[in-house]
């Protein structure tokens, strides 16, 4: 008897550029986990989550396009993971109002990424309160075993979990409790501006990042203007030299190679020879992705999220179906 395959779900926002620190913490395991056997792959374009906060429709429905051109350009196949859009299957907004319905208030006062969100300017709403609702419907509604998580994912999984044993308790067992899963190799990529913060695509300063779709030459020269000390000793030390060592876990993602093997052959040769060798090897891991992504035509991408949609719709209808008679709103004879 061979083993049953873990169901693994992931999903990606089309509010901005994907950029590197995405590529290397996420999107590169989310290839690998869909070449391994051991998983049944969903991929998701959580465009009803990019609602909470203020966006020009116009300008959102080109993102959520571009979003799954670079998904599949970064080489996710469609024969192989279930990749479709949020808004396309229904069921994840009804699971997330049932939930909705269990969420002590308490709970959704305790997530931090709303507090922060508010602190920053975004007006507060009832689709950025209850945004963990909806991510818990995205997790639970396929049954997920595993969820890829990072370090600001971690309180929304645990929250998916919570409402997946109240259920359960409540109700019927429906829902498996899903598990971090946790990469084996990821990176910690940090700001080019001020390394002392993550990566963001939502970050004005457009420096502080490398956005998956930036020519090489725009590379280059975000790499070059890396915010890093007077010391030109390359060598990794987080509380002395922030800028030098997220450069070196760059490299060392990209690459392969170790730290230390980086720190040795680069450590007294001055940092410019160091960043330029950082950003060629950043431009030669992006070529095939824009190679793939200048070929990619806008109606076949629309194509393949359709099917896409059509097959996850069918499959959470058959999951929602098991919620609806566990809460009473099963068909009526």
């Amino acid at each position: 008897m061979t083993e049953q395959k873990k169901t693994v779900f992931s999903g990606v926002q089309p509010t901005g550029a994907m950029h590197y620190g995405g590529y290397l913490g996420a999107f590169r395991n989310w290839v690998a986990l869909q070449e391994d056997d051991a998983y049944d792959v969903i991929y998701c374009i959580v465009d009803l989550h990019a609602m909470t906060v203020p966006y020009d429709p116009h300008e959102f429905s080109r993102r959520r396009l571009e979003t799954a051109k670079m998904v599949l350009a970064l080489g996710i196949d469609a024969d192989k993971s279930l990749l479709y859009m949020q808004s396309q299957v229904p069921q994840h907004a009804e699971l997330a109002w049932i939930l909705g319905t269990l969420t002590p208030t308490g709970v959704l006062n305790r997530m931090t990424q709303y507090k922060d969100k508010v602190e920053k300017g975004i007006p507060s709403s009832l689709g950025l309160y209850s945004y963990p609702v909806l991510m818990a419907a995205d997790i639970l509604l396929f049954h997920a075993d595993l969820v890829p998580v990072g370090d600001d994912q971690k309180q929304h999984l645990e929250m998916s979990r919570d409402l997946a044993a109240r259920f359960n308790n409540r109700f019927a067992e429906v829902f498996p409790i899903p598990e971090p899963l946790i990469p084996e190799t990821s990176a910690r990529v940090m700001s080019l501006a001020d390394p002392t913060s993550k990566m963001s695509k939502s970050d004005p300063n457009p420096k502080n990042r490398i956005n998956l779709d930036d020519t090489p030459d725009v590379i280059r020269k975000k790499i070059k203007s890396a915010v890093t000390d007077s010391d030109p000793v390359v060598r990794y030390d987080i509380e002395t030299k922030p800028g030098i060592s997220n450069l070196l876990e760059i490299m060392s993602a990209t690459t392969g190679r170790s730290i230390e093997s980086l720190s040795d052959e680069f450590g007294t040769g001055g940092y410019g020879r160091f960043k330029e060798a950082v950003a060629e090897a950043i431009v030669a891991e992006l070529a095939p992705v824009r190679m793939k992504l200048e070929d990619l035509d806008d109606a076949e991408v629309a194509r393949i999220l359709q099917k896409g949609a059509l097959d996850a719709r069918t499959s959470a209808e058959r999951f929602q179906q098991q919620v609806r008679d566990a809460v009473g709103l099963g068909r009526i004879e």
